[in-house]
């Protein structure tokens, strides 16, 4: 898989530029790559602070920012690894708490380039390569890291059973579909199982396995891979849980046998990220490597911020194109994701929507029904898109954004535009959102 980024820093670029010409070739799978690269740096991924590993289809990224959250409002000093980036590379990298710099990127990127220009890895291998390099280098006292795609053979599954405290699995739906369905002997012939069992690739022997989903298929599957490595499951239902309400929501911690806790609902929008919040504050519960009270996970429900997951924008170009206080930005782009935002927005919207072709073009119009008061397509920047009968007979195109924008009518309607993580980014940068 190819990813794109650009940068206006040269150095960076250049990079940049190398990284670009990186592929995979056709049907490789595995770690091997990716542990040789590591090993010519040193094994970075065995020197990390005790470190969180967060897989799922759907929310991963949410969690790993809830995470975060809590332990920083804690006091530690936190690395973190995500993908993929919305506007600028830096943003995958997070080095004790702040986006690593142009420079140290640009030396960073380079380094780990030459180590492993013989060995043809891809640009997720290098980014995580160079990630983990800065991380074993820069003292920190927690380290978050999110799953690129699957779990068994993505590149961030060479962490190893010492520097983990805790694994998670958020929720589970049928997305890259080329990768983690492609045929193969001894893995589950059901697409959702077959999902499970992919991202329960990440279980390793002695470290608490939290996870999200209560299908029993999908569980059945996940213990199955975790009893054979010797991982503990802690699941939703049995061991943790968590109901939401007005201005709060309860979470329930079954081991302790007592009373409900009360915790604030998270500042991000939406029933599915009180889901979220509370399978972090699971994996913080289930591990002893790295203390957090519960004054800190409250303040990091409050403080926990994720760009393009139910934004709202602020002042900016776009805004102010429309009226502020009127554009809500999402990168969902498969059903899972659909059912979430119809959940969260229950009320009538315009949708402008760009989807890559290989995406379902219903994921997010079926759900939201009839609510869709007017549906406009826009092309998603630097890919190959869907057009807009493919969404709706009656969905109007546009050239990009400000163009959707400027054809809806002045009703005071809310706008919401999604359907890609790569066209939430390109929003952001236009709106002078830069995520930092």
């Amino acid at each position: 898989m190819r990813d794109f980024a650009r940068s206006e820093n040269a150095e960076v670029q250049a990079q940049l530029d190398r990284l670009a010409q990186l592929s995979v070739p056709d049907g490789r799978l595995g770690l091997d790559t990716i542990r040789a690269l590591l090993d010519r740096l040193g094994n970075p991924h065995r020197k990390l602070p005790p470190t969180f590993h967060v897989a799922g289809t759907n929310g991963k990224g949410s969690t790993c920012a809830f995470l975060r959250a809590m332990l920083e409002a804690e006091g530690y000093k936190v690395h973190m690894t995500t993908s993929p980036h919305l506007v600028r590379y830096n943003e995958r990298i997070r080095v004790a708490g702040e986006l690593i710099s142009d420079k140290r990127l640009a030396e960073l990127l380079a380094e780990v380039l030459d180590a492993g220009e013989d060995l043809n890895p891809s640009f997720f291998e290098v980014t995580i390569a160079a990630a983990f390099t800065e991380f074993a280098r820069v003292p920190a006292d927690a380290c978050v890291v999110e799953v690129g795609l699957g779990g068994r053979f993505d590149a961030t599954n060479v962490l190893e059973p010492e520097v983990l405290a805790a694994c998670g699995i958020a929720a589970l739906g049928i997305d890259h579909e080329r990768f983690l369905l492609a045929p193969e002997d001894g893995v589950p012939e059901e697409p959702i199982a077959r999902i499970a069992f992919e991202k329960a690739g990440i279980a390793k022997q002695g470290v608490p396995l939290v996870i999200m989903p209560e299908a029993k298929n999908e569980v059945g599957v996940i213990r199955d891979v975790a009893q054979s490595v010797g991982a503990q499951v802690i699941a939703r239902g049995p061991d943790w849980d968590c109901s939401p309400c007005t201005n709060d929501f309860y979470f329930y911690d079954y081991p302790l046998q007592g009373p409900p806790e009360i915790f604030p609902k998270p500042n991000m929008l939406g029933d599915h990220q009180v889901l979220n919040a509370s399978l972090a504050i699971a994996m913080l519960r289930s591990q002893k490597k790295i203390l957090v009270s519960d004054a800190s996970v409250a303040d990091g429900l409050r403080n926990a911020h994720w760009p393009a997951r139910l934004q709202k924008l602020s002042s900016g170009p776009l805004t102010a194109l429309v009226g502020e206080d009127r554009i809500w930005l999402d990168g969902g782009h498969n059903p899972s994701a659909g059912n979430a935002l119809a959940e969260a927005l229950g009320y009538d919207l315009h949708l402008i929507i760009g989807m890559l072709e290989n995406k379902d073009p219903r994921a997010l119009t079926a759900p939201l029904g009839n609510r869709a008061r007017s549906i406009t397509v826009v092309p998603v920047p630097g890919h190959d898109s869907h057009p807009a009968c493919a969404f709706d007979p009656d969905a109007a195109s546009a050239e990009d954004v400000e163009q959707a924008l400027m054809s809806l009518p002045d009703d005071g309607y809310p706008i919401l535009i999604a359907g890609s993580l790569y066209l939430a980014g390109e929003v952001l940068r236009l709106n002078d959102e830069i995520p930092d």
